[in-house]
């Protein structure tokens, strides 16, 4: 398989290994990019990657609730000025009012849900002919929550990040305080027993590899360096389970903590990142790295 330049781009922006490194990770892995991740990781090129996504397109995230219901949707464009554009903002506002109100199965109905006489697809149609720029409704999720749940949800950025947390609890601070924290700290899972079995064999597969290539470990016992292994995988588990990462009010406690204080514990939770696995437009850097490859 051909290592284009784009591919060495997109393992370079999921791990933040250099370019000849991520060059020589597609090429011993036949251009898999989720095989050449684990290869550099295993190498100990790449850094711990929580998702193998990069955040690249713009846009902006919404999300809003009624009653027992909460809506996320994201809406795209194609430079970050035109998502501050009144238009865009109109569509974005009018989508997530009317996705949450008509409760849509599929993307195909949200795009032909009536907003004032035309569909959302539109608007978008619309936004693009007008603003000169495609403008795309990318996805969309409703959170259904019981009476005795509560809903706590966070925009950053102005949509950048949206979150929404089911909190089982009377109090709209800490469900606002779980919000924030699934924002800034991008957990996974609500904790380690939601976990597939999978996961957890395939990083701590990936934490073998690391150690078994770390020379300074060469002499070990092999307890110790199980040892190792397990404390670095136990580590990872704690950074994706939001109830066993450290609470962003107060670096002292974990969240379970905060939580148990405070009679709460979370359901579920939704968060959106724009962008998050889409590939931005960036041809020059393609041909910067196209030519230090010697392409």
């Amino acid at each position: 398989m051909k290592i284009t330049a784009a591919l060495v781009k997109e393992l370079r922006d999921l791990t933040g290994a250099g370019m000849m490194d991520c060059k020589k990770a597609l090429q011993e892995n036949e251009g898999d990019i989720q095989k050449s991740i684990d290869w550099l990781r295993k190498q100990g090129i790449a850094k711990s990657a929580k998702k193998s996504s990069r955040i690249a397109a713009e846009g902006l995230s919404r999300v809003k609730v009624s009653g027992n219901k909460a809506c996320l949707v994201e809406i795209n464009s194609e430079t970050d000025f035109v998502a501050q554009n009144d238009q865009f903002l109109d569509v974005l506002d009018k989508t997530v009012d009317a996705v949450l109100n008509s409760n849509p199965a599929n993307m195909d109905e949200a795009l032909n849900i009536n907003v004032d006489g035309v569909t959302i697809n539109d608007l978008l149609v619309d936004a693009t002919a007008t603003i000169g720029e495609k403008i795309s409704f990318r996805r969309f999720e409703i959170v259904e929550k019981n009476d005795d749940e509560i809903f706590g949800t966070y925009m950053h950025m102005g949509g950048k990040i949206s979150a929404c947390v089911v909190l089982k609890g009377t109090s709209e601070e800490v469900a606002k305080d779980m919000a924030m924290q699934v924002a800034s700290m991008s957990p996974l899972y609500v904790s380690r027993k939601e976990m597939p079995q999978d996961v957890i064999e395939h990083e701590r597969s990936v934490q073998q590899g690391l150690v078994e290539n770390d020379e300074s470990l060469k002499d070990k016992p092999e307890k110790i360096l199980k040892g190792i292994v397990e404390g670095r995988l136990s580590k990872y588990l704690q950074d994706i389970a939001l109830v066993d990462q450290v609470f962003f009010k107060d670096q002292d406690i974990k969240c379970g903590q905060y939580l148990k204080e405070n009679n709460s514990s979370v359901v579920k939770f939704v968060r959106y990142a724009v962008g998050e696995g889409m590939e931005k437009r960036e041809e020059n850097f393609a041909e910067e790295v196209a030519k230090q490859m010697g392409k």
